[in-house]
């Protein structure tokens, strides 16, 4: 059986993501722990909410599903973070246009909203966008593991 869609989805993203210029192979799946040093600049990927609604009627019904993907962009700079992470959303925002069907896992992929942030709490700051990415897919609802 193959994993649910939502994590093949995750991944297939950071299949997509991983080689950028600026980030490198810095792409991690996990919110868990924070990124450091030697980890920046970097990305982490996670599903952040899913909403579903049936199409149609009947046994084994189609589920119309909208995924939020967020991905979190992570620099350390002094100075010019904002050019950096600007950078950074430049290639992911084109990295997933160039793959809107995610290796037809996806109806379609487009980015619906981003923030940037600073924090200067640490040995250097750290600036971070978080870009939240809608991922439209569709499985039965008896078989999550599998795209229609």
């Amino acid at each position: 059986m193959a994993n649910h869609i939502r994590q093949q989805i995750r991944e297939r993203i950071a299949t997509d993501l991983t080689g950028l210029t600026t980030t490198a192979s810095r792409v991690y799946q996990s919110r868990v722990y924070p990124l450091g040093e030697n980890n920046l600049p970097g990305l982490i990927i996670f599903t952040k909410e899913e909403t579903s609604e049936p199409i149609g009627m009947g046994a084994n019904r189609l589920l119309e599903r909208l995924l939020v993907v967020r991905v979190q962009a992570f620099c350390e700079a002094v100075s010019n973070f904002d050019d950096t992470v600007d950078t950074i959303c430049k290639e992911v925002e084109t990295a997933l246009a160039n793959d809107k069907n995610l290796n037809n896992l996806a109806k379609d992929t487009y980015l619906s909203a981003t923030e940037i942030e600073y924090d200067p709490s640490g040995s250097q700051p750290i600036g971070y966008a978080s870009m939240d990415f809608i991922v439209n897919y569709e499985t039965l609802d008896n078989a999550p593991d599998s795209a229609q």
